[in-house]
């Protein structure tokens, strides 16, 4: 196998997975814009919620573009390279190239617009206590997701336990927090209990503390990304140049 078929070859394999992957993002896409038991429909209900918040809402609509974007790139590349496709392989790399120059752009924004970022994390930050407050032990449907939240993270309220005072759960059973705040107690959760307790924080704490340790990884998977797109627009050139030479 010559130069020329390796590429096909990889171009191939690597397309094809993107395909398949494409396919599992679009599928999961649709399938959160027909699951209404969702955290989408949650974030809906928050009351006093900023009105960027609501872009959160599309996210189904976002991975459906993601998962659409990925199957057609794919197909354009396993097509290109197996029926050796000058129109297809130049198709794939702009589309390619655009993807870039778009990523390039969103990581750009973010760095400048930073202060904005930090305003909108703030407004729904004061919108998710005032959720607990209002709807906290009165809300099945608020109630449960707050649970699963803080089990799952093993966390408490959005930014401490404090979020819980004068909610109806709190108010309900005489002054006493989520068992999720004070874990491994046999008694009651008060707030005596809950301040001793030094292992548990709030759950946008737990985030952030989650992704500050993450960080290196994030930026590592963000830099292969680009470097895979990189790689990729140059084999499709290379092979678009290579088959237009020898139809020449």
């Amino acid at each position: 196998m010559g130069c020329f078929g390796f590429l096909k070859l990889m171009m191939f394999v690597f397309n094809g997975i993107i395909f398949l992957a494409g396919a599992a993002i679009l599928g999961v896409g649709i399938w959160v814009k027909v699951d209404s038991g969702s955290v989408l429909s949650f974030l809906g209900k928050i009351e006093n919620a900023p009105a960027e918040l609501s872009q959160v809402l599309n996210v189904g609509y976002l991975l459906i573009a993601i998962g659409a974007l990925l199957v057609i790139i794919g197909f354009l590349g396993c097509c290109g390279a197996v029926k050796e496709s000058k129109c297809m392989l130049l198709l794939f790399f702009i589309i390619v190239l655009l993807v870039f120059i778009a990523e390039v752009a969103g990581a750009v924004v973010i760095l400048v617009f930073r202060p904005l970022a930090d305003e909108l994390i703030q407004k729904l930050g004061t919108a998710a206590v005032q959720n607990i407050k209002v709807d906290y032990g009165k809300n099945p449907d608020v109630t449960g997701l707050w649970n699963t939240t803080m089990s799952t993270l093993k966390c408490c309220g959005f930014y401490n336990s404090s979020d819980f005072v004068g909610s109806p759960y709190y108010v309900s059973h005489d002054k006493q927090y989520p068992p999720q705040c004070c874990p491994g107690m046999s008694y009651s959760c008060n707030q005596t209990v809950a301040d001793s307790v030094t292992t548990i924080t709030g759950c946008f704490p737990k985030i952030m503390q989650l992704i500050d340790e993450n960080t290196v990884v994030i930026v590592g998977v963000a830099l292969g990304i680009a470097v895979l797109e990189i790689c990729a627009m140059a084999v499709s050139m290379i092979l678009f140049c290579r088959i237009k030479s020898m139809s020449a």
